[in-house]
């Protein structure tokens, strides 16, 4: 198993995303958006790109934008039928906000790491990881 040093953002992502209470403890989608705020905040103090351009990238994907952050933004993709607060999820609904958010966060890192190729002249891959 790779360190997280010599992971890729999207590696780090999918595997918070496989064994999300190693990460926050009690998995719930408030804890696990907590948790990536941290993230993107630790990469900005320290140069890395974080979650930079992520809320732009949800709402071009839903094609709709409201005044949510972006936590709201996967929560409309995720519960289109909407909910009453992020606290109080049912079990349901929290399984399907941290399936599209991991879902969602693949697509990003994924669509990030070939611009990130392209730019350098690499080889790109654009087989999803699973």
């Amino acid at each position: 198993m790779k360190q997280p040093s010599e992971m890729s953002e999207r590696e780090y992502f999918a595997g918070v995303g496989q064994r999300p209470g190693v990460f926050v403890g009690r998995t719930s989608f408030h804890a696990l958006t907590a948790f990536l705020i941290g993230y993107d905040q630790h990469a900005i103090r320290h140069g890395g790109p974080g979650l930079s351009g992520w809320r732009e990238w949800l709402v071009a994907r839903r094609g709709r934008d409201c005044n949510h952050a972006w936590p709201g933004q996967v929560l409309h993709m995720a519960l289109p039928d909407g909910w009453d607060s992020v606290a109080e999820l049912s079990d349901a609904d929290e399984h399907q906000a941290i399936a599209v958010l991991f879902q969602l966060l693949d697509e990003f890192a994924a669509e990030r790491e070939l611009s990130e190729k392209a730019c350098m002249g690499q080889p790109t891959e654009t087989r999803p990881r699973r």
